[in-house]
């Protein structure tokens, strides 16, 4: 049962989540703002012991829990959440992933629109989970925000386009999911603001229709962990091969195949490539790349902190991502970055990165061999990324939540701060 403590008249704020995501970043920080209602989620660890009947499979459940939040504003559906997970992992054998994850979020969101919830001016969800829950709230009069975590459809047909071209890359690409999308737009449409993470994804969304008006661009925010490294990394010696890392999937929709190319451009240089994280490529394409990239397969996080510390800059040729939190975990480790348009707004360009055009792997090539050949500018970008993890923090993501207060209950705009400025 959730608890309402609040006796200000200052908004308060409800919020819904499936999983664990950005830890819960959102309502953690509204409450240090003083402004959260309560959080609905699907699993939330309890307090103490019990877990750990689970073993080494329950670690991950373990964590999915914050201290950040008092208990009293959990509302979870612990049994609910089993069945939902273990349905989502049966269709997904049998090639039926998105039905199974329209009908989880329809069940999660639905179950959420029938609670009783103590009073509350605004509602906080994220994308595909929040449309029965958004249409209960606009019933209720409730002010409600969408946060939407990827471009939605444009995405899907921007990533099914490219594996056409590249047939042997991924195989065919499935088909478009339609009932999926049309969920996605519904939530769209009920939302009174859409919140989204990078200029990218806003402007992907006008293109499919959504009113500019509605839409806010508001960053992620990072907090690294204790062992992360926010400091100049050890000047690269030319003797050994520039050690390039690229993290997270490897798949069509992160442009592995255009990173591969400009390692293949880069062959008699003294570069390598390390490539780390689940493989979503076909066997034919990794066993085609060339010998200066070395594919690792998937990491944990205590060993995604060891490739971070072991690399000289970090490399992410996506051509779609909501926001791209490795931009952010790699500079804290003192890494520059080169990476495209298609994500967050991290990279200030030519001062601890580099951004290239999407689909070009000479343009990445040849800022790869700008590094080679100027030593001096590695070390310059890596000295400039210190401060920048520190820009994207949770107070300033609260701030910029609270300040769609303004235009949300008053039907007029409001600036959002942007990360790293007062």
């Amino acid at each position: 049962m959730i608890t309402n403590t609040h006796q200000s008249n200052r908004p308060v704020w409800m919020c819904s989540q499936i999983g664990a995501r950005e830890h819960y970043a959102v309502p953690r920080g509204l409450h240090q703002e003083g402004r959260l209602g309560g959080l609905i989620t699907d699993w939330y660890a309890p307090r103490g012991t019990m877990l750990r009947w689970f073993g080494r499979r329950g670690r991950a459940a373990l964590t999915a829990r914050s201290e950040g939040i008092p208990d009293g504003l959990i509302r979870a559906f612990h049994l609910r959440s089993l069945w939902w997970k273990w349905k989502i992992r049966r269709s997904g054998a049998r090639g039926q992933v998105y039905e199974a994850l329209n009908h989880t979020d329809a069940a999660f969101a639905g179950a959420t629109a029938r609670l009783r919830l103590p009073a509350h001016q605004i509602f906080f969800g994220y994308s595909f989970g929040s449309l029965e829950m958004l249409a209960a709230e606009k019933k209720r009069g409730v002010f409600t925000v969408l946060d939407q975590i990827d471009p939605g459809a444009g995405e899907f047909r921007l990533v099914a386009e490219e594996m056409k071209r590249f047939k042997d890359l991924a195989g065919a690409p499935p088909k478009f999911p339609t009932d999926y999308y049309e969920r996605n737009q519904n939530e769209l449409a009920l939302a009174d603001r859409v919140v989204v993470n990078s200029e990218f994804c806003r402007q992907t969304l006008v293109e499919q229709g959504v009113p500019p008006g509605k839409l806010v661009v508001i960053p992620l925010c990072y907090e690294p962990h204790k062992r992360e490294i926010s400091a100049v990394k050890r000047t690269w010696n030319p003797a050994q091969p520039l050690r390039v890392l690229f993290l997270g999937q490897v798949i069509v929709r992160k442009g592995i195949h255009y990173l591969m190319a400009a390692a293949r451009k880069l062959e008699k240089a003294n570069v390598h490539f390390h490539v780390v994280g689940p493989v979503g490529i076909s066997a034919a394409a990794v066993n085609s790349a060339p010998r200066n990239i070395t594919f690792h397969g998937r990491a944990t996080r205590d060993q995604a902190g060891a490739w971070y510390q072991g690399a000289d800059l970090f490399v992410l040729p996506t051509l779609s991502d909501g926001f791209a939190i490795t931009q952010l975990e790699a500079m804290s480790y003192g890494l520059p970055v080169i990476t495209t348009p298609c994500c967050g707004d991290v990279v200030s360009e030519g001062l601890d990165g580099f951004i290239v055009p999407p689909r070009n792997s000479d343009a990445l090539a040849n800022v790869l061999l700008r590094y080679l050949t100027e030593p001096e500018l590695l070390l310059a970008h890596q000295q400039a990324t210190a401060a920048k993890s520190g820009q994207f923090t949770l107070q300033r993501l609260a701030k910029n939540l609270l300040s769609l207060e303004t235009g949300l209950l008053n039907n007029c705009q409001q600036e959002i701060v942007p990360a790293g400025h007062q």
